[in-house]
Formats: C-alpha cells, structure tokens, sequence
C-alpha cells in the first residue's frame, strides 16, 4: 500500500486537442501500467473508453488511473478540454492536490485554458504546466510563456525543456541564463536560496527543487516544461516534476474516516460513486454515515479506478481516490463515521444555456425513457430538466450545443427509444434598468385566521454578473426577523418567473425599507405573498431588460479568409476583441450571442474551405438591442 506521503492526486486540463489524453496514455506507457501505447485517433487509449469518446476523438467524461513512479502512487485524472463539459473539470478539481495545465506550443493560452486556470484558482489548487507539441510547425516555447503572463497574469519559470544535445534540466546546475532566473525567482521565496544568491555560493538541485516545490504548494511560483508527448520527448520529465514539485495529498483532522463523493456513474452493472478519502480509511463493511441519505450505510465492494478496469480493494486509505459499487450516494455527499457526522462543501453546477425539447417518437416508450434520462440527471449535475408550462414539452438544459447532443446519443443508446429534439432554444434572463420602490398591503379575511402584511420594497440594477442580493433595512421590529424570512422567498419566487415572458431576473438588489404587522392576522406565509405581489409591480415599472447568453469565440485561420470571417461575424453581432498574429495566420477573439452560433461549425468551414479552426466557451450574459427583444423572445418560446 502506497504511503500517504508517498502520493499524488493530479489532474491534467487543458484547451481542447492541447494533447492530455495522450500526455496521460505516454505517462502510463512509461511508468509501465501499459504495455501498449494507446492512439487517440485510432480509440485505443486507456481514459478515452466511452465509444462516444472514440467516435469523436475528444474526451467527454473525467477518467481517473493509478500507476507507480520512481517509488510514489500517482492518482491521475484526465479531463475533457471541451468547454462543454466543464463539470468534469470542476468535480475533478474538486478533490486534487496539483494539476499539470497543458499548452499547445503553436496556440499557447486558448480560451478552455482561461476557464480551467481560473476553476483551479477557485480550488486553491497548486500547478505546473507542460508546453506540449513543441515538434509542430509554428511551436513556440517564449510566444506561450508570453501568452501566460498576459491572458493569465502569472509570472511563469522555465524548469526543464528539450536541447540539441538531450534534455535541459534547468534546475541543475549550470550557467543557462534560464537557470539564472529561476534562482533569482527562488531568491524571493526561500530564505537558503536566497543566503547562496547573496553570497555567491553554488545553489545546489535540491535546494532549488525544496524552494520551487515551496513556490509551488504557495501558488506563488509556476514552473513550466516542454516537449511532445507523441514523441515522449519531456514525458518522464513531467512525471519527475509532478512527484517532485506537486504536493502530497492535503491531511485533514477527522475522527474516523471522511470521504466525499464528486461523481457517480450507472455502468451496465449497477451504480459506481466515485470517492476521495480525505481522512482515516475506508473498508469494506464498514457503517458509515451518509450526508446526503441522512442515515447509516454499509460500505459496498470497493475499486480503484483504471479507466474501465476495476482493480478490487479492501481499504481505501487517507488520500486514496477510488469508487464504491452501490449505495445509492449522490454527487456532493460525505461519508464520515456515524459518531462524527460532516458534510463537507457540496458541488456547484454551472447554469444552462441551451435547451432543447424532447419527447419519445412512441408514448409507450416515455416512462422508459424518463428512467434512463433520471439516472443521467444525476451522473451530471449541468443538465437539468423541466416542463415547458405553455406547451408541457420536456425541456432538457445543458452548457452547450455539444453537451446536449452527447447527452441525447448516450439517451438513445442506452435506453433504445427513439427521441424526437425540438431545435435549440438559448435560456435567457432579464434584469431592470430602473430603481424603483413600492409599497404594498396583503389583507385577506376569511371566516378563519385572516392575512396581513406590509412591505415596502426598493429594486435596483445591479452589475451584469452580480446575481441577487436581499438586504433588510428595517427599524424597530417594523418586520418582526420571522417574517423577513418569508419576504426573502416570495422575492426569490417573484425574480424566478420575470415579467419578459417568465425569464428569471438576476443582477437585481432587493431592500427591504419598512413594513407593518397585525397582531393576530401575520405570518411568514403572508408575508411570503405581500413580497410576491409587491415585486411583480415593481418589476412592471423598472424598465425590465432582456439579457442573452454570450459565447467567447477564437477563430483560427489563414490571413487570404479572415477578412470573411469578421464580416460574417459582424452580421452575427460580435464584438471583435482582438486580432492576434499566429504561425498559421491570423486568430479573431470575439463575443457573440450564443443565439448566433448555432451552425456556425458548418457556416465557416464554408467560408474558409475548411481551413479555419475555431471553438468556443461561455462567456457570461449581456443586454440585448431592444429592437430585438421580441424576435428573441418569440425564438426562445
């Protein structure tokens, strides 16, 4: 059994097509857990496993493997670099220590790199990068270290890179000018390496490797290397600097074991909860308390995980990342000891921005298919599912075009009912232009117990991005703190259902000023519904905005088509944000309305006679021109 200081649970992200499913099948080819190279294109690798995954040559769905390396356990996840598909990211991220960030050497920071940099900020999780396909026409180590100090803001040192005679261990000593600035940045942070600087005397390899792994750990330092992983030139290398720079699994104090489940899956044989044991350990039969059951479980067989391969364990130890067969858990949920209950910060889901409607071609086949879609529902948390209330259509909601469409195949295949897909609709939200404030009274007298209440309300815009704010500004009881808590809900469900055809607000303030109570006829309940009625007029009178969902848009295409490209991005409505020079032409950085994409993949392989590459990413909400609210309004219905 691997010692708990003696692992490392990584995750490899990226853009997609930056090369971690190859990195990931070159790494275990090395370390000897496989004795074939697996190809991506050929759908053989060990992660890539899902013939969805094979069939479109990307990765859909995170996939973890365990190998050994120079004495430790290393706990591998490879993700997708689809921004489709980022809450693989997130719940992959969710129980790392390190994460190794991958780069094309020709593209360098795309835009998938800039959404999973900053998920792995919001994690506090320390990294390296890894500069890869440093053999393609166009590759550039400096263009990419400068793509991280301006689309990133970091500082990034080289660490290790391929030379004319063999590899470059930077941090070895010698007088490359590379290896200069490396101890010149260690200088800032280690008091030794510092005291060797001043004093002129050698800096030895393993005083650099203690400071850059200190550096590291801080997020105050960020070591970069670079090879090509088809050709296995930095792949050890990258191995070395993930034992030696990444930390070991963080200790937590518990009493007993404490687990947390951030996926679950339902392969042919039942359910499959993956775990990260954070303290003690976790054996087979063991009572544990579940967070999200509420009550005491048994645990269940027990795996480590190799792609589709089960390796069977008996223990899980502190720092192991595993999977339980059975037991009914629910992504987000703890495990911990019955005399010791925690539950530990769940998951967060981004929203959909894209539905699309469903239904069964026969309606024998709708429970069947209800069964399967509520089992997806809980393998992922972005999708969501609800009913139109005009049409009573199922309304199935996912982050983008490519996540439903993935969603719908794996539907089909799995349940075998045929699905007739309504066109795409993008989710909309609205906010308000005005501050407004209203008072209102809820009186209702029955033979009974009757209702009273009174509040005075303010509403006003926020900043695009803000969310929802609830402030209570009353005075001397005037709302007893019982009752604001049913003020609370009705302003929630009034902002839920907003005056542009039912879209929910957002980016909104809501302050409550003053209010009046009866001393029989009050209560939260009523309270509850004065609220309600009392911001629905005033969202009437705010001036209520549409908001439309934006995607952040890179186009990739020799200079003779770019000109086309802008024009026809105009016509959609972009902001052109920049105009960068690359290897192979010209790169467009824009933001479009998601509205405006849908086919898009089709339209500029017109335009560039399939030259041009592209992808995009979601990129927030933003108003839309007034003159087209009711075309997009009527387009969402």
């Amino acid at each position: 059994m691997t010692k708990f200081r003696e692992t490392r649970n990584v995750g490899i992200i990226a853009h997609v097509d930056a090369g971690k499913t190859t990195l990931t099948e070159r790494m275990l080819h090395l370390s000897g857990a496989v004795h074939r190279t697996g190809s991506v294109d050929d759908g053989t690798t060990t992660t890539d496993h899902d013939p969805l995954e094979q069939d479109k040559g990307i990765t859909i769905s995170s996939a973890a493997v365990h190998f050994d390396w120079r004495g430790y356990g290393v706990n591998l996840i490879d993700t997708p670099g689809h921004a489709d598909f980022t809450i693989e990211v997130e719940r992959s991220l969710r129980v790392l220590d390190g994460a190794v960030v991958l780069l094309d050497a020709v593209s360098g920071v795309q835009p998938q790199t800039e959404k999973v940099w900053r998920q792995a900020d919001a994690h506090d999780v320390p990294r390296i990068v890894f500069v890869n396909k440093l053999d393609r026409p166009g590759a550039s180590l400096d263009m990419c270290l400068d793509s991280l100090r301006i689309r990133l803001g970091v500082d990034p040192v080289v660490v290790g890179l391929p030379g004319p005679e063999g590899w470059v261990d930077v941090l070895a000593p010698s007088a490359d000018p590379r290896r200069v600035a490396l101890v010149e940045a260690c200088a800032e942070l280690d008091d030794d390496v510092a005291a060797a600087y001043l004093e002129d005397r050698p800096v030895s390899r393993a005083m650099l490797v203690q400071a850059v792994r200190e550096g590291v750990r801080a997020r105050r330092l960020l070591p970069v290397l670079a090879g090509s992983a088809v050709n296995d030139v930095g792949v050890a290398q990258a191995l070395d600097a993930i034992v030696e720079l990444l930390p070991a699994p963080r200790s937590v104090l518990a009493d007993g074991p404490l687990a947390f489940c951030f996926k679950v899956v339902f392969p042919k044989f039942g359910q499959m909860s993956f775990l990260r044991v954070y303290a003690g350990s976790l054996r087979r039969g063991d009572a544990v308390w579940s967070s999200g059951q509420r009550r005491r479980v048994r645990v269940g067989r027990l795996v480590r995980l190799f792609g589709d391969r089960l390796d069977d364990v008996e223990v899980l130890e502190s720092g192991a990342i595993g999977a339980v067969i059975g037991g009914g858990l629910r992504t987000g949920d703890t495990l911990s000891a019955p005399s010791a209950q925690v539950s530990l910060e769940g998951l967060e889901a981004p929203e959909p921005v894209v539905h699309l409607a469903i239904e069964p071609r026969r309606p024998s086949d709708r429970e069947r298919l209800a069964q399967h879609l509520d089992r997806m529902l809980l393998e992922d948390p972005s999708l969501t599912r609800r009913t139109d209330p005009e049409t009573g259509e199922a309304l199935l909601g996912g982050v983008g075009q490519l996540h439903l469409e993935v969603t719908l195949a794996r539907l089909r295949a799995r349940s075998g009912v045929e699905v007739r897909v309504g066109r795409p609709k993008v989710a909309l939200r609205s906010t308000v232009a005005r501050v407004v404030e209203r008072r209102h009274r809820h009186v209702k007298r029955t033979g009974g117990p009757g209702q009273f209440a009174e509040v005075l309300l303010r509403l006003e815009p926020l900043a695009v991005g803000a969310g929802f704010v609830f402030v209570d500004e009353t005075r001397g009881g005037a709302v007893p703190a019982e009752y604001v808590a049913g003020v609370d809900k009705g302003v929630r469900e009034a902002l839920a259902r907003g005056p542009l055809d039912g879209h929910p607000v957002v980016d909104v303030r809501v302050t409550l000023l003053d209010g009046a109570t009866h001393s029989h006829d009050s209560s939260e309940l009523a309270f509850k519904i004065a609220a309600q009625d009392c911001l629905r007029e005033i969202l009437a009178a705010a001036d209520p905005v549409l908001l439309e969902p934006l995607a952040g848009l890179e186009v990739t295409a020799p200079d003779e088509v770019v000109g086309g490209i802008v024009g026809d991005l105009q016509r959609r409505r972009a902001v052109v944000d920049a105009l960068d020079v690359v290897a192979s032409g010209k790169r467009v950085r824009a933001r479009v309305p998601l509205v405006e994409l849908f086919g898009y993949a089709g339209d500029l392989a017109s335009l560039s006679q399939g030259r041009a590459q592209h992808s995009a990413a979601p990129s927030g909400y933003a108003p839309a021109p007034r003159e087209l609210q009711a075309d997009l309004l009527k387009r969402a219905g």
